[in-house]
């Protein structure tokens, strides 16, 4: 049997003594699982696989919606993540959102750099956005480290807001649904999370710019075309 066949084997194991080990403490704990999940919470978080989302905040399987991508990232053209966003707010009905970064993020370390990674370098054309945004300030940070934990904060608040822009959010909000957006960064070192105090739970703490107000099929504005072609002063 070929080496990797027996670490594919061994995680089989592992997981026929998972189960084993969950009906000894709960014997009814895959029945009430199965039978349907009512989580309060969507975590959007890193792919980093020392990030477990479920095991940070000490909830079981079902009590926490999961949806995880490099960089912990909410980007306008990704719907993967709008999809899950939908289904988290209009069909489970969670009341929180939390974006969750986590302290020396590689993907925020490579948006800092200049190297080609290949594909990953569009999906961090984002957070290098937000490094060029702030790169004043922390360049006034001493260490490298503080560079980029402070940019994994930053990280953090950008994607609370880009949330807060979208079309699911603004209308649970609309609806009178009970939703707030949360921003954390979570530490490796010490295996706990940071509040960033950026809680977001209704549209007035949205720049007006980016509130939508529904429409359907009958009601959506026409776009007129350009019909001048004055160029404007300076």
């Amino acid at each position: 049997m070929c080496k990797e066949h027996q670490q594919l084997e061994q995680l089989i194991a592992n997981n026929q003594q998972w189960s084993k080990t969950c009906v000894e403490k709960d014997s009814e704990f895959f029945h009430r699982l199965a039978a349907q999940q009512h989580p309060d919470y969507l975590w959007i978080g890193c792919s980093d696989s020392r990030v477990p989302a479920n095991d940070i905040v000490g909830l079981a399987p079902g009590e926490l919606f999961v949806h995880r991508n490099i960089a912990n990232a909410v980007q306008a053209t990704d719907f993967n993540c709008l999809s899950v966003l939908q289904y988290a707010v209009e069909v489970l009905k969670v009341k929180h959102i939390i974006v969750c970064g986590h302290y020396g993020c590689g993907g925020v370390q490579a948006a800092m750099g200049t190297e080609e990674l290949g594909l990953a370098d569009n999906w961090l054309r984002q957070i290098k956005d937000i490094y060029v945004k702030h790169k004043a300030d922390l360049d006034n940070l001493r260490f490298r480290d503080q560079q980029i934990n402070r940019l994994c904060e930053l990280n953090v608040i950008e994607q609370v807001g880009n949330l807060a822009k979208t079309k699911v959010v603004q209308h649970a909000w609309q609806r009178g649904q009970e939703l707030s957006i949360h921003g954390w960064v979570y530490s490796i070192c010490d295996g706990l999370v940071n509040d960033l105090q950026v809680t977001t739970d209704n549209l007035s703490q949205v720049d007006s710019a980016y509130h939508l107000s529904p429409t359907d099929g009958a009601t959506r504005p026409e776009i007129a075309t350009a019909v001048s072609c004055e160029i404007p002063k300076k």
